[in-house]
């Protein structure tokens, strides 16, 4: 006579569901090990150039800060002698000070680097380079605000000096739009619509001068907008 089963406790069960994982989970690494490793050794690697790209990055903004430091005395005298900007530009290797165009060659994808970038184009656009100047705005990629809109209005003052008003137009609006700052968003509404009027779209340009007089009255950006309406309407 057979005898009855053996009713399995909770616990029974729970140890013998674990060992049956267990065993699929030993079956399938012995079955596909060649693979499993493969793609263990390529996540280390992974993490190991993560880990060296971050040190790096972290290693290479120290520098471009450091070189930013030295140069930006020079840069800063270019308001009152534009000669400097060039100067601030190619640096002064005999006193150990780095330019602004070697900090951008060197370190450019750092922080520090990509700041250093923005007042490289600053400089190549007193100096009235262009091109140059478009360049560096245009690959701008900083995380401040503030600079981001700043090469945004770079750009379109740029294009306005090339004489092509509708793209200075289009970037000084998108600039208005970007800044953190909405104290400088008139002044760049105001340009956007000076050039949307020398570039023959008169409506628009009217249109953005009642827009700085209704929505920032006590800008001085204001006080110039009747002249121009004046302007544009004949």
């Amino acid at each position: 006579m057979l005898k009855p089963k053996k009713k399995l406790t909770k616990k029974e069960m729970k140890q013998d569901t674990l060992i049956t994982s267990y065993a699929k989970v030993t079956s399938f690494y012995y079955e596909n090990k060649k693979y499993i490793n493969y793609a263990i050794t390529g996540l280390v690697v992974i993490v190991i150039a993560i880990i060296i790209y971050t040190n790096n990055r972290r290693a290479n903004n120290e520098k471009a800060a450091t070189e930013l430091g030295k140069v930006f005395s020079i840069y800063d005298a270019g308001t009152s002698d534009p000669r400097q900007f060039q100067i601030a530009i190619d640096g002064q290797p005999e006193r150990g000070i780095m330019g602004l165009r070697a900090i951008v060659d060197n370190y450019g994808s750092s922080p520090s680097g990509d700041v250093a970038r923005f007042y490289l184009a600053n400089a190549y656009l007193n100096l009235g380079n262009y091109d140059g100047a478009l360049k560096h705005f245009k690959s701008f990629d900083g995380d401040n605000d503030m600079l981001a809109a700043s090469a945004i209005a770079g750009i379109g003052t740029c294009y306005e000096a090339k004489g092509d008003f509708e793209k200075a137009a289009s970037n000084y609006e998108k600039a208005a739009r970007s800044v953190a700052d909405k104290s400088a968003a008139p002044d760049h509404l105001l340009n956007a619509a000076r050039c949307y009027g020398l570039a023959g779209d008169k409506e628009k340009a009217i249109s953005l001068f009642k827009r700085i007089k209704k929505d920032f009255p006590k800008s001085s950006a204001a006080r110039d907008v009747d002249r121009y309406i004046a302007q544009f309407s004949s």
